[in-house]
């Protein structure tokens, strides 16, 4: 009955859609008008991903840290590694490049040898003050050689800061106002002033000037993304439409198809500016998607038109069949494929959440609009001529047909073996693959400002901060000296890692101070002892330099006090057991029942994200198979269905799994999204297949071999061809710099590769070898829904037969 009710509704929507064709038009064309006013409120992302819920206890930690020290995240680094810096005309033009940036309204301060401050002791007032470092500008190389030298040896508090002794490169520090850290106004800054005064610089001194830091590696990375977005919305134009008119032979029916993709693009980013979704590394792939998505649907459409119109030539008798018989099964499959995207809504990341939103809303519309224009365009145009229908006929299309059909027909037992052998390599596979948490590790290897993280990464030892609190529960506490013992302690336990970069706190600012209190030789440069404190610490405490120097250091009332490192890019567990052991080593220095600490920073922040979402991506996989289970079940009715259709769309998920094993494909937040999106995809192959094959047995009276072989036959081709779109279609995404984004591409493409081999050999066979087990009507019950209408029959053939 409900099937019945089902193709009446698709009758009627047919004749609606015929009788109404120049009203729908208008209708589009409205709608995409009004999408297209959308787009001014598009913008993109101007901070990094937070893969955290807000209550996560380690997201709560890092804003409690925020709050009291500030944003960690506002610093620039520029960087020269040249012998010939330090010649009078160079080194004195590397100084007006900071006042030149000081100068900017975006910079809050700059740090750098022009303005650094050196702490003394004034003997007069028994107080420290600093005092410049450079008080005039050097004139000779005899005057710069001595600041040289005082800079390396007599500084000691500011290596690793503004310099490396060893391999003597220089840095400025540019710090950026807080308030546009995250905002536009940093991108503006950063892509026009800034770069220009820095290539001013260049080109006038021959110097290389590395830059790096948060801001300016979050505005590099978020540029490449907008660049890519034209290049995959283009790439995935040119793939498919090449792929589209190789099948069709037909510059109409491809235009027809570029058209409909054409307006599903700028839909998909009218929704984003309507839901004022900010663009990232994510979205910003959402309309190359509805491209690759949407050909499927137009290749089902006109190819249904084709065989029509060659069939019986009544031009409105095939478009009313096309929307009445191909728009139920088109609506399955886009609802199948949009189920794999919308499991990503479940996650509890913003991130994912947005992208699974926006895109299973534009499968659904890339399908409506697929349904509405191509049957009423063609409404309005002559009869396909017969060169148009050739490709109905290609002669290696059935050689391919007829490959398959021998290898069902006659090594299903080969079949089995290749599938268990496949199955257990690639578990083996499985257990290799290890989990990324680097925040770096997608970005584009080639990329100048990606070489630059490396520089800084060798001359400095890091690239991402890790921060340590220490709550000592007393106002005023940090600076007891049993306080500043337990943190030099800590500190020589980050210095035995060689991941992590020289610690900076406090200790190092009551060591200069030691050092300061002894006129400034180096030596003095450690902890004063227990009696040396009360000197030190009673000057200290009337000095006002000192005092701004210690708000970077310690919080407002002196109770709380930060250590801060930075850690290179490493594995993720090489970052697991290097902070197992911090937290270890804290919890041992700093006793629980007498001081309150945590370790937070961006890079534990990404860290912990990583394995959040990926825990959440493989619930909301688990989901998407859940939901497609309950969806074969409500068609077939059928336990013993539900499970020979789920084997070979799971398959492929377990080999592409296996291979990222042995290849050395990491689990991140951008390679699990393939198995949600191949599984969504790849399962549509599968609807059609065993919707034909049961409409086959009830034609054939319940002969299995009969109906599989008819089933093959028929669904082959189509199935051929929207693999083979779809395979070259994300296999545009191989062209990022990204790579997660190539990662992405070339695993969902071998994914639905071995899903298309799977549900055109292995399903079939499985059908032939339990015949037995479900070839009766008590096993395939009448479907609730007819995905093909029961006159969707091999041609000559009818039920009475």
């Amino acid at each position: 009955m409900v099937a019945k009710l089902s193709q009446n509704f698709w009758t009627r929507t047919a004749r609606i859609i015929l009788r109404n064709r120049i009203l729908i038009l208008v209708l589009i064309a409205a709608i995409t008008v009004f999408f297209g006013f959308q787009w001014q409120n598009m913008r993109f992302s101007n901070t990094e991903a937070n893969l955290l819920p807000d209550d996560h206890p380690t997201n709560i930690e890092y804003e409690e840290f925020l709050s009291r020290f500030g944003e960690e995240g506002n610093a620039i680094v520029l960087a020269v590694r040249d012998s010939t810096l330090f010649t009078p005309d160079k080194f004195n033009r590397w100084n007006v490049l900071s006042k030149q940036l000081a100068a900017f309204p975006e910079v809050e301060f700059v740090l750098s040898t022009d303005n650094l401050q050196e702490l003394v002791k004034d003997n007069d007032l028994q107080e420290f003050k600093l005092k410049p470092f450079l008080e005039k500008e050097p004139e000779t190389q005899e005057e710069l050689d001595s600041l040289r030298t005082r800079l390396f040896n007599d500084l000691p508090f500011y290596d690793q800061l503004l310099f490396n002794k060893e391999s003597e490169t220089i840095r400025t520090i540019v710090y950026l106002d807080k308030d546009i850290v995250n905002t536009s106004v940093r991108k503006d800054f950063i892509l026009n002033d800034f770069h220009t005064l820095i290539h001013n610089f260049e080109g006038e001194t021959g110097l290389d000037v590395r830059i790096s830091g948060m801001p300016y590696i979050r505005t590099m990375n978020s540029q490449n993304i907008i660049d890519e977005i034209g290049m995959f919305i283009t790439a995935a134009l040119v793939v498919t439409s090449l792929i589209f008119f190789f099948f069709f032979r037909s510059f109409r029916a491809t235009f027809i198809s570029m058209c409909v993709v054409i307006i599903g693009v700028m839909w998909a980013f009218g929704i984003l500016g309507l839901l004022r979704y900010e663009i990232t590394v994510l979205t910003a792939l959402i309309p190359p998607l509805i491209i690759v998505i949407g050909i499927p649907n137009c290749i089902f459409l006109i190819n249904k038109y084709q065989q029509e119109v060659k069939k019986h030539g009544n031009q409105a008798l095939s478009l009313q069949r096309v929307i009445s018989k191909i728009g139920n099964a088109t609506l399955m499959t886009n609802i199948t494929t949009a189920s794999g995207f919308a499991t990503f809504i479940i996650t509890d990341s913003k991130l994912l959440t947005e992208f699974g939103i926006v895109a299973s809303i534009n499968i659904i519309f890339i399908f409506i609009l697929s349904l509405l224009i191509i049957p009423i365009v063609y409404s309005f145009m002559a009869l396909p001529k017969t060169k148009h229908l050739k490709h109905l006929n290609k002669r290696w299309i059935d050689a391919f047909v007829n490959w398959m059909e021998r290898i069902v027909r006659e090594r299903r037992i080969s079949v089995y073996i290749t599938s268990v052998i496949l199955l257990v390599v690639s578990i083996i596979g499985i257990y290799q693959i290890r989990i990324s948490g680097s925040p770096i590790e997608d970005m584009p290897k080639n990329a100048p400002f990606f070489k630059d993280i490396r520089f800084f990464e060798k001359e400095f030892d890091g690239i991402m901060p890790v921060e340590i609190v220490v709550d000592t529960e007393r106002k005023n506490g940090v600076l007891r000296s049993a306080n500043l013992r337990r943190m030099e302690e800590f500190s020589e336990v980050i210095r035995e890692f060689p991941e992590l970069s020289r610690p900076t706190s406090v200790v190092d600012l009551v060591k200069y101070s030691k050092q300061a209190f002894y006129n400034g030789i180096p030596r003095y440069y450690q902890l004063p002892t227990s009696q040396e404190n009360t000197f030190i610490m009673d000057v200290a405490r009337k000095s006002k330099g000192e005092s701004d120097l210690l708000k970077n250091f310690v919080d407002s009332t002196g109770q709380v006090a930060r250590i801060t490192t930075f850690i290179k890019d490493v594995k993720t567990e090489r970052m697991e057991e290097i902070e197992m052991r911090l937290r270890e080593n804290l919890t041992k220095t700093f006793p629980e029942d007498r001081y309150n600490t945590s370790l937070t920073g961006k890079a534990l922040l990404f860290l912990k994200g990583t394995k959040y979402l990926v825990k959440n991506l493989i619930l909301s996989l688990a989901l998407a198979i859940g939901l497609i289970a309950l969806f074969m079940a409500y068609l077939f009715r059928s336990f013993r269905m539900i499970v020979i259709s789920l084997i070979p769309n799971l398959l492929p998920l377990v080999i592409t799994a296996g291979v990222m094993g042995f290849v050395g494909v990491p689990i991140k937040p951008s390679t699990i999204l393939v198995f949600s999106i191949a599984f969504g995809i790849s399962v549509d192959d599968t609807i059609h297949f065993l919707a034909k094959y049961r409409q086959e047995l009830t034609a054939n009276r319940w002969r299995i071999q009969k109906s599989v072989y008819a089933a093959l036959r028929e669904t082959g081709v189509s199935m051929f061809y929207t693999s083979i779109v779809l395979f070259f279609g994300f296999s545009v995404f191989v062209l990022s710099s990204f790579g997660g984004t190539v990662a992405l591409g070339a695993l969902v493409s071998a994914t639905l590769l071995f899903a298309m081999l799977a549900n055109l050999i292995l399903l079939p066979s499985l059908l032939l070898s339990l015949e037995r087990s479900i070839a009766n009507k008590a096993v395939l019950k009448e479907p609730q829904i007819d995905i093909l209408p029961k006159d969707e029959l091999p041609e000559g053939e009818s039920l009475d037969d």
